[in-house]
């Protein structure tokens, strides 16, 4: 035992020796939460005898499953393997394809992605004559997974949304949605889970064997979990009451996904008995990052309070800056990455920016560009989305399940049969009238005198069947290569001979690379445990962990990670908090947990900013200072009276605004000073003169009185950041004018002649 528990603080001990019962871990940011629950598992096996496979353990991602199996596999050996871990739904489909039968499905069904849901959806619109103009697939599929996430099924919704005209259409969408799933032999998502209870709950067998299998229960980030997985949980636990949830209340960011944070809070009354611990050592940050995060969550209305601490040392101060537009801001970032660099030998992969929405990474993307220094985004285009990958995955699809038939629609045509629309349409309607799948149609389409469809997919069909005959036989590898071989695919790519047909093989490349790392995993592998995998992986999963290069990503993303080095950007009300948010206490205090969440993943230095201006959805807003910003002491910030003294602008700059990056975008036409963003429409003039003006105002000396007619073509200037340089060309936008500057060590540079400053040496 005192090898297991050695290692672990007071708080940590107390809670993995907390065995029987249910257990409640507040884990703060930090705090070794992955610690308390691979050594409690360790310490149930090794000191409780209790056998690994009465052990069950859920978590979110692959990823955190795969690194708990190994932290376990560490502490107790190679009987670890026998431990059911995984996340909610690889968990859920190991009991459906065992039980799923008992709900009229097959064992051979598979997985609908949120592109295959999309276009199913679209044709359930299509079938049911509904204009998308009142109702399109997005939203019809955001209400059916909202539906699913509550478990109510088509009746339970449509009697609940009774008398709303709109949801009463996307109640027959659901309903239409179900039944095309059911014809597919397929579930999505959301269905893998409430499949599992009501297989569960109506089946005392299986209900007996997993109850009691499961002795002992351990769950990770319970503050994510919604209605489904807390009803699952707690049908495996009632038997033996023998339950541990980790989690923090101040880290539940996830109710757009329809994660529900009263499922932590309630903790103690869905649990009789609980016991509560919480871990309050941090074992990440420096103690100022802390005393930051501790002092923005503080203003939330909390059940659980803790004060994170650490023994790391209290650390620099957090920097703070306010640039005078996105651009600027960027710079900020690529300025204290190379200092950072230069002085602490920091790498590119010791960074990343965080940041409230996708669209804000732009601008930051631009500079780190410029400056030729490497990136990455977490959650952009996904490999498995693209299109070559989605053809080869719906062809294995296919032969793994030919009732599939989203998948045959697919890549009936890809490449090229001659099989066009009107045909398709026909095979479509035979199969329904005829209740069976369309590639039955298609396979025996002589018998429905559909000959064009009989002669151009004679070989097509040939070629499923031959791979589905011999898909038990092959490695996933050598699968994926006859697939592509004898379909077509890869020849048809070759002939195209194009950049884009090139990239499109490298591509494929690429997936045979993934067939073989899980072939090397998992020995007794499967084509459906392959698809599997790739259905329920996500984006973190994916990423590669081993290039040097910046990470970018919103922080819902960062969830989870931590980074030595943190930008927080786009600091400002409106942005972050958004606009939606700032009337709605609850949003607002999501959004709070967002920042708490964002400050906790530095672990060294934390940079903070925000800009007076700033261009997003082709708007632009002069938005003030987050509130959470203002909410950390101003004793913990580095560059407090340069962002908050009221009037001043920081005292550096790190870059010229580059405006001329943005001729002809919009011109600001008004400005309102409780934070609404400007309206704007397109002028011929320079872009943002009157953005400029307002800027004017912010500082403590006006540029009004400027004359930009004394600059001219030749004269040799200088500039308090790129020094010296020569005048180009002068060109006037009204009552400024565009100096068009080589500097000697800059380089080249065009500045607005009002605010560069421009000091005339010959």
């Amino acid at each position: 035992m005192n090898d297991i528990i050695e290692e672990l603080n007071d708080k940590q001990r107390e809670a993995v020796l907390n065995c029987d019962g249910p257990c409640l871990v507040i884990a703060g940011a930090g705090s070794g939460k992955t610690k308390v629950l691979t050594h409690k598992i360790a310490y149930l096996m090794q000191e409780k005898g209790v056998r690994p496979w009465n052990i069950l353990a859920i978590t979110f991602t692959n990823k955190a499953a795969n690194e708990m199996k190994e932290r376990v596999e560490n502490l107790v050996g190679e009987v670890a393997k026998d431990m059911w871990i995984g996340t909610f739904h690889s968990i859920c489909v190991r009991i459906l394809r065992r039980y799923i039968d008992r709900i009229g499905f097959t064992s051979s069904f598979i997985i609908f992605d949120s592109s295959d849901q999309r276009t199913l959806v679209k044709q359930c619109l299509k079938q049911l004559n509904i204009d998308d103009k009142f109702l399109n697939d997005r939203s019809a599929l955001s209400e059916i997974s909202n539906a699913k996430n509550e478990m109510l099924t088509p009746e339970n919704y449509k009697n609940k949304v009774e008398g709303d005209e709109r949801r009463e259409t996307i109640a027959k969408v659901y309903d239409l949605y179900q039944k095309r799933l059911r014809e597919n032999n397929a579930i999505d998502f959301d269905d893998i889970i409430n499949y599992t209870i009501d297989i569960l709950s109506s089946n005392e067998d299986v209900l007996e064997y997993y109850s009691e299998k499961f002795n002992y229960v351990l769950v990770d980030e319970y503050q994510d979990t919604n209605k489904a997985q807390f009803t699952l949980i707690a049908i495996l636990a009632a038997r033996h009451g023998n339950i541990t949830v980790v989690g923090d209340n101040d880290q539940g960011i996830y109710s757009f996904r329809g994660a529900d944070i009263t499922n932590i809070l309630n903790f103690e009354k869905d649990f009789p008995g609980t016991q509560i611990i919480k871990l309050e050592q941090n074992y990440r940050c420096t103690q100022n990052i802390l005393n930051a995060a501790n002092a923005v969550i503080k203003n939330n209305e909390t059940k659980y309070e803790k004060k994170l601490w650490t023994e790391n040392g209290k650390g620099e101060m957090i920097s703070i800056y306010r640039g005078n537009d996105e651009y600027d801001e960027a710079n900020f970032i690529v300025e204290n990455i190379n200092r950072l660099r230069r002085e602490e030998y920091m790498t590119y992969s010791d960074f990343s920016v965080l940041y409230r929405m996708n669209s804000q990474s732009r601008s930051i993307e631009d500079i780190l560009r410029r400056e030729n220094i490497p990136y990455k985004i977490i959650g952009g285009l996904k490999f498995y989305e693209r299109k070559e990958i989605k053809d080869i995955i719906a062809y294995l699809r296919l032969i793994q399940n030919p009732a599939d038939n989203l998948s045959l629609t697919r890549i009936i045509n890809e490449p090229k049969r001659g099989i066009g629309k009107t045909s398709m349409d026909a095979v479509e309607l035979a199969a329904i009238t005829k209740e069976t799948s369309m590639y039955e149609i298609i396979k025996n389409a002589a018998d429905y005198n559909m000959n064009r469809v009989y002669l151009n997919s004679r070989e097509f069909v040939a070629t499923i069947e031959e791979l589905r005959e011999n898909k038990d036989k092959m490695k996933i590898s050598d699968l994926v290569k006859e697939t592509l071989k004898k379909t077509g695919y890869t020849k048809a790519l070759e002939d195209e001979d194009t950049t884009e047909a090139e990239a499109r093989l490298e591509n494929l490349d690429e997936f045979l690379t993934v067939a073989i790392e899980f072939e090397e995993q998992f020995a007794d592998n499967s084509l459906e445990e392959f698809l599997e995998g790739i259905t329920l992986s996500s984006d973190l999963d994916n990423s590669d962990g081993e290039e040097d290069s910046v990470t970018l990503m919103t922080l819902h993303s960062a969830k989870g990670l931590e980074f030595p080095a943190v930008f927080l950007v786009g600091m400002e009300e409106g942005i972050f908090p958004g606009y939606k948010s700032i009337d709605e206490p609850k949003e607002l205090e999501e959004e709070r947990r967002l920042c708490y969440v964002g400050i906790t993943r530095a672990k060294q230095h934390l940079f903070i900013s925000c800009a007076r201006q700033r261009t997003i959805f082709g708007s632009t807003s002069y938005n003030q200072v987050s509130r959470f910003m203002k909410e950390i002491p101003s004793d913990l910030l580095d560059g407090y009276e340069e962002v908050f003294a009221e009037g001043s602008g920081n005292s550096r700059t790190y870059e010229d605004s580059r405006y001329e990056w943005r001729y002809g975008q919009s011109n600001v036409t008004s400005y309102k000073a409780e934070n609404t963003a400007f309206a704007s429409k397109p002028k011929p003039e320079f872009a943002f003169r009157s953005a400029e003006s307002f800027l004017s105002g912010l500082n403590k000396k006006s540029n009004s009185d400027i004359d930009v007619s004394i600059y001219k073509a030749g004269q040799r200037i200088y500039h308090k950041k790129f020094g010296e340089g020569k005048i180009n060309y002068v060109e006037y936008e009204g009552d400024d004018a565009k100096v068009d500057i080589t500097f000697e060590k800059a380089g080249h540079k065009r500045l607005m002649a009002k605010f560069a400053g421009l000091e005339i040496l010959d």
